[in-house]
């Protein structure tokens, strides 16, 4: 696990050119992220759940897209092992601390009780991305790294589990597991967004953190 006070981020600084006579040793000046107060208990409670994580730094893209208090997930916690994690980028500390209770408490849970076998990795579509929601002119809250796509489940017994191919088209035990799920998540996230949504959404669950309370 990566502790928040750990992080941190090298950079180099730059040496004005001189003549060789001039020229003294090369000096170099590292950088030490720390974290804003404000996000440090975050940080304490996303470490209380065993995720393995590094909190980054601040970034600010212009035109509404931002990343501020993230962290890049490695790992998170089922009750008896990690879970894998694929394709996410920065996520807002708050929305990580819900995505691990969710997946340990919501998804493995009910992979254990629907399926018979734990969970052994979520496959994600991503969480960062500096984009409107679709057909309109405002922005998503992957903008700011506030939501989580996810697409699929890999189980220990080998067995995987998608949004596209189960919601609909899978097995009776396989459709109570993402409606479970989906039920789970709607107690944990702001909005919460499937395939009975619309089209766009019929390939995984959008996982948002938001002052709303929207689930479909």
């Amino acid at each position: 696990m990566i502790l928040p006070t750990m992080a941190m981020v090298a950079a180099c600084g730059a040496i004005p050119q001189a003549s060789r006579e001039t020229r003294g040793p090369v000096q170099r000046s590292t950088m030490v992220f720390t974290p804003r107060p404000e996000a440090r208990q975050c940080l304490s409670e996303l470490s209380s759940t065993k995720a393995a994580f590094t909190p980054l730094p601040d970034q600010y893209y212009g035109a509404g897209c931002s990343t501020l208090n993230t962290v890049k997930l490695s790992t998170i916690r089922s009750d008896h092992d990690s879970l894998a994690l694929t394709n996410l980028g920065p996520v807002a500390c708050p929305l990580a601390e819900s995505f691990a209770a969710w997946a340990r408490y919501g998804a493995d849970r009910a992979a254990q009780q629907i399926l018979g076998s734990p969970l052994v990795k979520i496959e994600t579509m991503g969480s960062y991305n500096c984009r409107n929601v679709a057909g309109t002119d405002r922005r998503s809250a992957h903008a700011t790294a506030n939501a989580i796509d996810v697409s699929g489940f890999v189980l220990a017994d080998g067995r995987r589990i998608t949004v596209k191919g189960s919601w609909s088209d899978g097995t009776a035990a396989e459709r109570k597991f993402l409606e479970t799920i989906h039920n789970s998540a709607c107690k944990r996230f702001g909005t919460v967004l499937g395939p009975a949504y619309n089209a766009a959404h019929k390939d995984h669950l959008h996982l948002e953190l938001s002052g709303s309370s929207f689930c479909r």
